[in-house]
């Protein structure tokens, strides 16, 4: 009896261990034709991607061979698209150019701010919807700003550095593009009444710099020094300059200084304006600060050049500045990040045009800056319209 029963124990457990590998070799089987159909449906799919993929062409960095265009010789005449204002004061709000809105903000030169806000506002004369942010900090701020990506134009009263071409065309894969707005000068200014006429370069040098790289053999701290004895024996002449953010500053470094450092007691302010106001304020005071900030309190001197051995005073004025005869004449400049073989959006595009035209250049010369000649700025337009 124990023997049956036995050998029916044993029977029904292979019946069951037998049931139990027919399920898994069954949902073993399931499994392994899945895998083999996903492959038939999915593995062509893949090497057809992998075919176009090697079919589409790679576009190689394209980077531009300078950074202001020319005209070639067959371009003697620009003509500029009908749809493009060029002076804004006779065209009405119908006649704007379609696609102009949004917003610019401009990074960059206090030197420029008051012509870049009034080129605003004259702008929304005609486009009353675009909206302009202007932060004047200094041009050292406009580069870092473009590469950033944080700023839609960069105005800078001095040339972009190698540096800083550098350091954006390693991000852009091309450089930015450099546009000459206007001329201007760095003068040195005094209180109206203080008697003195002019300066030496070298005495330029004498007074502002530490090291004399221009050739003084002396140095100059006090009014007596040179030759102004209205404020007594040992009155210090007091300095007044940018601070070194600005562009100002660094092209003064270089054409009135030849590369030297600064005196430690020169007073570093963040706007021409200041440097102006706190001149035409103080007792003994003498600074550098842009031209076109000039005011009637205060006083821009003459500067001398050695010509055949002899000193030839030179007046900052018009001729002079727009000649370059002044030693301290210079452009300023508006950079923009605008890809090779492409155009600038159409605000952008629409509103250097304004600056580069008739209309925009008469506001430079009627805020105390000069206008570039119409042959550069037909150049420019090509760079900015194609």
């Amino acid at each position: 009896m124990i023997n049956v029963l036995l050998k029916q124990a044993i029977s029904e457990k292979i019946n069951i261990s037998l049931n139990d590998g027919k399920r898994l070799l069954c949902s073993f089987a399931c499994r392994m034709m899945c895998l083999f159909i996903g492959l038939l449906v999915f593995f062509p799919l893949h090497l057809n991607a992998q075919e176009q993929e090697q079919r589409s062409p790679v576009k190689p960095a394209v980077t531009n061979s300078s950074q202001i265009d020319t005209l070639t010789n067959k371009e003697h005449s620009i003509e500029l698209p009908d749809t493009t204002p060029v002076d804004l004061a006779s065209l009405t709000k119908k006649e704007s150019l379609a696609g102009v809105y949004g917003s610019i903000s401009s990074v960059g030169s206090d030197t420029l701010a008051t012509l870049i806000s009034l080129w605003s506002e004259q702008f929304k004369t005609v486009y009353p919807h675009v909206k302009f942010q202007i932060q004047a900090s200094g041009s050292a701020t406009a580069p870092q700003a473009l590469t950033q990506g944080t700023a839609t134009i960069g105005p800078m009263s001095r040339a972009l550095t190698a540096t800083e071409i550098s350091r954006f065309t390693q991000k852009y894969g091309y450089p930015p593009t450099t546009l000459i707005v206007a001329v201007d000068a760095i003068a040195i200014y005094v209180e109206k009444n203080n008697p003195l006429q002019s300066l030496t370069l070298q005495e330029v040098d004498a007074l502002f710099s530490v090291t004399r790289f221009c050739g003084s053999s002396k140095k100059i701290d006090t009014w007596t020094d040179i030759g102004v004895t209205k404020f007594g024996e040992n009155r210090e002449v007091l300095l007044y300059g940018r601070n070194s953010a600005s562009g100002t500053y660094d092209l003064f470094k270089k054409q009135a200084l030849c590369e030297g450092d600064f005196k430690a007691t020169v007073n570093e302010l963040p706007g021409s304006s200041s440097v102006v106001l706190s001149i035409a304020s103080s007792v003994g005071g003498l600074g550098y600060a842009a031209l076109g900030q000039f005011n009637e309190n205060v006083k821009a001197l003459s500067i001398s050049t050695e010509i055949d051995g002899e000193n030839d005073y030179i007046e900052p004025n018009t001729d002079n500045v727009t000649s370059g005869k002044y030693p301290f004449s210079r452009y300023l400049y508006i950079v923009v990040n605008k890809p090779p073989d492409q155009h600038l959006p159409v605000l952008e595009r629409a509103f250097l045009t304004f600056i580069l035209s008739n209309e925009g250049q008469d506001m430079v010369n009627k805020n105390g800056y000069y206008s570039i000649s119409k042959e550069l700025r037909d150049k420019q337009l090509v760079s900015i319209l194609r």
